[in-house]
C-alpha cells in the first residue's frame, strides 16, 4: 500500500487485485464484508476535508487508485508496480475471471432499472450469469431497517461480491453501513460502472484516460452537474500533493537547523 493524501491506496496493479479478490471468493474462504473502493482524486480531496470521511476510506481492505493522477503521485513515492484499477475496468475483469466460477454477484446502484439492465448486460459482454440479485437505493437517506431488509435479500441471494454504483462520497458510507447487515465476501464501491457498462454513459476514449484526462471529457459530457466538483477538485489535488512532497523537505530544514 501507497499513500497517497494520507489514504493509503493499492499498489500491486490491476491484474493482482482481479486474481487476489477472485481468490478469496472461493467455497472455502472466509466471508469478511470486506470493503474496497475504486477512489479517484475526488474521493481522495473530500477525506482530506473531511475526517469523518477518510476514517470510511482508512476502514476499507483496499482503496484502488481509480484514476491516474492518483497513479502518478505513487509512482513518484517508489510504488513502480502501482497501475490505474479504474472501477469500471475492475468490474469487467473480475466478472469475466469469475464467469465460470462459483462466484455469485449482487448489483445496488443506479437509477430505477439500471442494476436489472447491468444484469443483462455482463451476461451479453462478460458471459457471467452469476447475478443473484439486483436493488436500486432511493435517493434518499436509507434507514436501519431498510437496511436490514436489504441486508437479509442480500445473504438470501448467496451473494459473494455487493457491488455498489452510486457516487462517492454516498457509494463509501453506503457500503460501510451495508456492511452491519451483510454476510458476504466483498462489498465492492465502484462510481459509474452501472451507467457505463448498461451503455447509458459514454466513457472517454482510452486515450483520454491514459493522458488522465477523463475527468474533462466527463465535463464536456455533463458541464451543468460537473464543473463546480472539477474546478474545484482538480487544483486543489495537484496543490495538496505540491504541499505533501514539499513539506519533508521543510522538515529536514528545520531539523537541521537545529542541530547546528
Amino acid at each position: 500500500m501507497t499513500k497517497v493524501l494520507q489514504v493509503q491506496l493499492y499498489d500491486a496493479g490491476l491484474p493482482s487485485a482481479v486474481q487476489n479478490i477472485v481468490e478469496q471468493c472461493q467455497p472455502t474462504a472466509t466471508r469478511q464484508n470486506k470493503c474496497i473502493s475504486a477512489t479517484g482524486a475526488h474521493g481522495l480531496v473530500t477525506a482530506f476535508k473531511e475526517p469523518e470521511f477518510k476514517s470510511v476510506l482508512d476502514s476499507f481492505y483496499w482503496n484502488l487508485p481509480d484514476g491516474m493522477p492518483g497513479v502518478w503521485v505513487g509512482k513518484l513515492k517508489g510504488a513502480k508496480q502501482m497501475t490505474r484499477c479504474y472501477g469500471p475496468d475492475f468490474f469487467k475483469y473480475v466478472f469475466e475471471s469469475s464467469a465460470n466460477k462459483s462466484i455469485k454477484h449482487f448489483l445496488c446502484g443506479g437509477q430505477e432499472g439500471v442494476a436489472d439492465e447491468l444484469k443483462q448486460a455482463v451476461g451479453q459482454k462478460f458471459g457471467n450469469y452469476q447475478v443473484a440479485g439486483t436493488f436500486c437505493p432511493p435517493f434518499r437517506e436509507m434507514s436501519d431497517q431498510e437496511f436490514q431488509a436489504l441486508g437479509e435479500q442480500i445473504n438470501q441471494s448467496g451473494a459473494n461480491i455487493v457491488w455498489i454504483g452510486l457516487s462517492t462520497p454516498k457509494q463509501e458510507r453506503f457500503a460501510r453501513r451495508l456492511a452491519q447487515w451483510v454476510d458476504v465476501n466483498f462489498i465492492v464501491t465502484v462510481g459509474a460502472a452501472f451507467d457505463f457498462h448498461t451503455d447509458r454513459v459514454k466513457q472517454a476514449p482510452s486515450w483520454m484516460q491514459r493522458m488522465s484526462l477523463e475527468w474533462l471529457f466527463r465535463l464536456m459530457s455533463e458541464p451543468k452537474r460537473l464543473y463546480k466538483r472539477y474546478l474545484e477538485i482538480v487544483p486543489l489535488f495537484i496543490l495538496l500533493n505540491v504541499k505533501e512532497f514539499l513539506s519533508p523537505v521543510k522538515q529536514s530544514t528545520a531539523s537541521a537547523n537545529q542541530q547546528l
